[in-house]
């Protein structure tokens, strides 16, 4: 069972940056392909991007491709979320989750979440 905990969020003006990070609990860490993903009110969540196992391989959301960018590192069951150009449309809640093996782009594949950490674009 892994335990996931979000953080970074904040106000941030419309062109800046912002690395958001997630802590996993657990020491099956390097099982999971891990994954971002984001939810406004009234929306369905979004996934933002994602990254294998061993952290070789990653993809994205075409809405982020080339401004954002995941990372992870196994040493520290750690993974972020570098955002660059940041927009106001990037706005709502991103969630951290894991999917056991296998990188998935869907919700359903996910089996664990954190609680979301909140990213706020002004314009």
């Amino acid at each position: 069972q892994a335990q996931l905990t979000e953080s970074g969020g904040r106000l941030v003006q419309a062109g800046g940056s912002l690395r958001l990070a997630c802590i996993a609990s657990g020491r099956a860490f390097i099982k999971y392909a891990m994954g971002w993903f984001r939810q406004t009110p009234g929306k369905d969540r979004e996934f933002v991007a994602g990254i294998t196992m061993a952290g070789d391989s990653t993809t994205y959301g075409d809405s982020v491709k080339g401004r954002f960018t995941i990372s992870r590192d196994n040493a520290k069951n750690m993974v972020y979320l570098q955002m660059n150009s940041l927009k106001p449309e990037d706005t709502g809640t991103y969630y951290c989750a894991a999917v056991l093996i296998r990188l998935g782009v869907r919700e359903d594949e996910y089996r664990y979440w954190g609680q979301g950490t909140q990213v706020t674009v002004s314009s």
